[in-house]
């Protein structure tokens, strides 16, 4: 029984660092948590109530003013009773490989990433990047087409994507 118990308490200890690297948050404000929090984190967030109707939201949280890793970004937070549901990154894509190296270090390796060309007969081949970290039912999808200024990260959990824009 000892050993049974040793052997739980030995996987926990190396779990445990996984386990915290998943907690997807920006600035430590992760998700599921309160407005509460978002304002305190954020000073100059601007808080509302959705324009839409959505089983995914019902407020937003914007704030332009927004350093992660120091990397300048504008976060958009989505609540839902009170909440965080999911909240969206918007940077430049000129500072994708600093990103990476702070999303890295905060929750781990992403469990796929690569880039990828897109060809259109009589148009450019596009170029985009995509990395993904998930863990349960919480995802981080970071896109990036390489030849446009800006890039976005989605952090979620659920099926907040299919949710968040779905015609009521």
């Amino acid at each position: 029984m000892r050993r049974a118990e040793s052997a739980a308490a030995a996987l926990l200890l190396v779990l445990a660092p996984a386990a915290a690297a998943a907690a997807y948050d920006a600035n430590g404000v992760a998700l599921g948590a309160r407005e509460s929090a978002v304002k305190e984190r954020f000073p100059s967030a601007h808080c509302r109530p959705l324009e839409w109707a959505s089983l995914a939201a019902d407020r937003r949280c914007d704030d332009s003013r927004v350093e992660l890793g120091g990397v300048k970004v504008r976060v958009t937070f989505y609540l839902r009773k009170d909440a965080v549901q999911a909240f969206d990154v918007r940077f430049d894509t000129r500072d994708l490989e600093r990103l990476l190296e702070v999303l890295r270090k905060s929750y781990g390796p992403p469990v796929s990433e690569g880039r990828e060309n897109v060809e259109r007969e009589g148009k450019p081949t596009r170029q985009f990047y995509r990395a993904l970290w998930q863990s349960g039912a919480e995802r981080a999808l970071l896109s990036a087409e390489l030849t446009q200024r800006r890039a976005s990260m989605l952090v979620s959990r659920g099926d907040f994507e299919r949710e968040i824009y779905r015609v009521r």
